[in-house]
Order: C-alpha cells, then sequence, then structure tokens
C-alpha cells in the first residue's frame, strides 16, 4: 500500500474564512497498511476557543496558550508531511484549514487529498451514517482515544483509510489502489461506482 499522510485538525469553528483558527493538528504517516509514523501539537493561534468548541473537544484556552505558536508547529509538520499525499475524514473541512494556516506561515502546499468521507459513502453506501465513529465501529476497528482530538480522530482516519484500501483489493479486485486512484473514485457519481471499480479491477492504474 502506497505512503499516505493521514490528516486532521480541530479548530475554533468551521472555516477560516471567517477567521477560525486551528487548536490542534495531528498527522499519521500510514505505509505498507500499518502506522509508521506519528505527528500532533496543540497550536496557539492567539484566537479564543469558543466554550462550545471547549465542551465538544476539551480543548481549553489555557491548553493553546501554553502551545507552541501556530506558525511553528506548521513549519514542523510541513517539513514531517513533505510531498506524502494527504487523506482526512471529511477532507474539505481540514483541506481548508491545511492550507490558510500554512499561508499564514508564509507556506504552500499542493498535496493531494483523498477523503475517507466521500469514499466511505462510495463503498458504503448502507452504513448508518457516514460519520468517522460510525465507520469505525462498523469495521470493528479500534478506538484509539477520545474522539474529536486530532490524534485520536487520524488514527481512526488512518485505520479507515487502510480497510478502504484492503476491501477494494478483497471486494473489488483493484489490485493496487493508489491515492491517485482513491482520489478519482471518491468523485464517482454513485451511478458510476460500479462501471469504475470494474474497469479498475485487478489492475488499480488511475487511468
Amino acid at each position: 500500500m502506497p505512503r499516505a499522510a493521514v490528516l486532521d485538525f480541530e479548530t475554533t469553528g468551521l472555516s477560516p474564512d471567517l477567521g477560525d483558527r486551528g487548536t490542534e493538528i495531528a498527522i499519521v504517516i500510514v505505509e505498507a497498511g500499518r502506522v509508521v509514523d506519528r505527528y500532533a501539537s496543540l497550536m496557539n493561534a492567539g484566537v479564543a476557543i469558543p466554550a462550545f468548541i471547549t465542551e465538544f473537544t476539551g480543548i481549553t484556552n489555557a491548553m493553546v496558550r501554553a502551545a507552541p505558536p501556530a506558525a511553528t508547529v506548521m513549519v514542523d509538520v510541513h517539513k514531517f508531511v513533505g510531498t506524502t499525499p494527504l487523506v482526512a475524514h471529511n477532507a474539505s473541512f481540514d483541506r481548508r484549514f491545511w492550507l490558510a494556516e500554512l499561508a499564514r506561515a508564509g507556506l504552500s502546499a499542493t498535496h493531494p487529498f483523498a477523503c475517507t468521507m466521500l469514499l466511505a459513502r462510495r463503498l458504503y453506501p448502507n452504513a448508518p451514517d457516514h460519520k468517522l465513529g460510525t465507520l469505525v465501529d462498523l469495521h470493528r476497528l479500534p478506538r484509539p482515544g477520545a474522539a474529536h482530538r486530532a490524534l485520536a480522530d487520524a488514527e481512526m482516519a488512518a485505520l479507515l483509510w487502510v480497510q478502504v484500501q484492503s476491501d477494494l483489493r478483497r471486494l473489488h479486485g483493484v489490485k493496487d489502489p493508489t491515492h491517485t486512484l482513491m482520489v478519482r473514485l471518491q468523485k464517482c457519481s454513485r451511478s458510476g461506482v460500479a462501471a469504475f471499480l470494474a474497469r479498475h479491477a485487478t489492475t488499480g492504474t488511475p487511468g
């Protein structure tokens, strides 16, 4: 299985365009179907965390005041990831904060993102819903920590990423489910999934 960096942010709100900032970031490196490295840090962006966010995540203003500056964390995590393709659950959310926090730190990135939520919608349409916790429980995957903390959520998304790759091989005959192929699969319409999988069975090529 190709190398991927599974990302999760905890934030002060839903959108960096509205002034929301990251409070915690985690990256889990997955290679050959297993976790090989991790990075996690709280980050001090100099903005207050709303009470309802603290209630949801457990991250307090005191915790982030004692954390390294957001720019320092983003420089470190940018080096940690390098050019490795990224994965996240509900990747559109994490991608917005990834790009915004990197830009604030004077860094740019062109990492392609795969989304385990969109992939799960294509591959597990009968799941009760496609929340990360639901899918982890559906596949009887372990929960390595408290939900809504960055490292625990990144670990769960990494396990789900490995499960998706395994199911593409075992159930759909995709020999090599590359990151590029999975990005293409997540863009398929519901009616086009079967045709896409048939086209890539036994090959795994992204064409």
